[in-house]
């Protein structure tokens, strides 16, 4: 159904829940435009979800192997049952999905077999196969569900965004890891560990950047042992002094915001749990998905006064106000991470980007909807080894936009770092997130940017074609069934 309500109405909505306006200055007007029609990017990013659990069998995609029978051509191993499992259709909501972290990507990668899938979650599900199972194994946590799969019936929006826009179907995590090292990459193109504010005393790191993440805890309980007293210094928070692309956009005058939706972290701190207590998180708490105040180039600048809430987001939106680039973060809720729904986070995900074809800026935006890694769940194709680190297993990528060709797949290789790389040719004229060139050197083993395996996001867009009109959905449309 086409707009019936007021876009004032449909911006609040936005957000689930309560929000509090918040003092803040307006930013400037964007200086920097791009050769494109497009001034505004929106880079939505969505938790824990692989392309074949979403997308695996969307027509004219790269999706689940079938046989010519048309059954999957793919089944793995299940050490518990001693059998495997092929892909099925799961409507239920949610799911548990299974371990996301740099041990368990190598696990479900396998080589590039893409059979550990099931084995990596039982691992997570406290599997014993010890002498006492007889030479058998037991689980003690939650039955496997990662072999399951969504289809239009249960992400219908999703579907009909890639039937109408752009779907990417080689969009790989920018590293096989979880969520921390994934937002570091999405920001900066790489994640590393500091020892100090000089980036030369970064390392690579793939698994735990930045101090223990649940050092916080670990210092409340320690601190009420006599046996041992420790204080904040020994758990001090992590220091990114690498350069990141904020950095650049500040130095051409290129507007930014980064939007965190108050309320719980979407994921566990201790990324090998499948279940915890969850963090708060908003715009003023750094954090595993709001790393930017942990940079110095960030930390020590005004720049930092560009993450805001969620509510600022809507604003802008509302108002004309967009900034050249804006990250929308979600929180637990709408995140999609399981055991969050994805009914919520495709409700939440609708209504920005009705929001947005609603406002005064539709015709000059593209929005990225992308989930930062593909929390334990089953794709069948390799993920690219194009530095030391590799890339992580595909997600799902979608691109909105008027300019966005019409029901067009893209093929080509891609991952989060595609996003910088636009970012900076339609921004920063080309300008790379590269020690050599961008004045603020670090020991970055790789431009991302420049690995010749990475496609280029500009295809995805036909300039030549009349401005697409908005395609508003409903935000919660009746399930199909089965």
């Amino acid at each position: 159904m086409r707009a019936l309500v007021p876009a004032v109405a449909v911006v609040a909505a936005i957000a689930v829940g309560p929000a509090t306006l918040v003092d803040r200055a307006s930013p400037e007007e964007p200086v920097r435009r791009s050769a494109t029609p497009i001034e505004h990017i929106v880079i939505v990013m969505q938790e824990n979800r692989s392309f074949d659990h979403y997308f695996g069998t969307f027509p004219g995609a790269d999706g689940i192997p079938r046989n010519d029978d048309g059954g999957f051509a793919v089944c793995n191993p299940d050490p518990v049952a001693g059998t495997c499992v092929a892909p099925y259709h799961e409507p239920t909501d949610p799911m548990h999905g299974g371990p996301h972290s740099l041990d368990a990507a190598r696990t479900a990668v396998d080589g590039g077999a893409m059979d550990g899938f099931i084995v990596a979650q039982r691992g997570a599900a406290a599997l014993d196969c010890s002498a006492d199972t007889a030479g058998g194994c037991e689980s003690t946590g939650v039955e496997p569900d990662v072999m399951g799969y969504k289809d239009g019936r249960d992400i219908p929006n999703y579907w009909e965004y890639a039937r109408e826009f752009v779907l990417q179907d080689r969009m790989f995590s920018p590293v096989p890891s979880w969520s921390l090292p994934a937002h570091l990459y999405m920001v900066s193109g790489w994640s590393a560990r500091c020892q100090n504010d000089d980036p030369n005393s970064c390392v690579s790191e793939a698994q735990r950047p930045g101090a223990p993440p649940d050092w916080k805890r670990r210092l409340w309980n320690l601190s009420h042992d006599d046996s041992e007293r420790k204080t904040a210094a020994d758990f001090p928070d992590p220091t990114y002094a690498w350069t990141d692309i904020t950095h650049l956009l500040e130095g051409a005058g290129v507007s930014w915001g980064y939007f965190v939706f108050a309320g719980d972290e979407p994921d566990c701190r201790d990324d090998d749990a499948l279940a915890c207590q969850n963090e708060h998180q908003d715009a003023w708490t750094p954090g595993i998905w709001n790393p930017l105040p942990y940079f110095t180039d960030v930390r020590n600048s005004d720049a930092i006064n560009n993450i805001q809430p969620m509510r600022v987001f809507e604003d802008e939106v509302r108002d004309g106000k967009l900034r050249n680039v804006s990250w929308v973060i979600p929180n637990n809720r709408v995140g999609e991470h399981p055991l969050s729904t994805v009914a919520d986070g495709q409700a939440w995900v609708t209504k920005v980007v009705n929001a947005i074809m609603r406002g005064p800026q539709w015709k000059s935006t593209a929005i990225f909807v992308s989930w930062d890694e593909w929390g334990g769940f089953y794709d069948h194709v390799p993920p690219p080894q194009v530095d030391e680190v590799g890339y992580g297993p595909r997600v799902p990528g979608l691109v909105i936009s008027p300019y966005a060709r019409r029901g067009y797949i893209d093929h080509q290789t891609l991952s989060h770092d595609a996003y910088l790389k636009l970012i900076e040719d339609w921004f920063l004229g080309g300008q790379r997130l590269d020690p050599a060139t961008d004045g603020r050197p670090d020991p970055r083993p790789t431009v991302r940017e420049n690995v010749p395996e990475l496609g280029d996001l500009a295809q995805d867009f036909d300039f030549d074609q009349p401005p697409r009109a908005p395609l508003i959905l409903d935000p919660r449309p009746v399930h199909s069934g089965d």
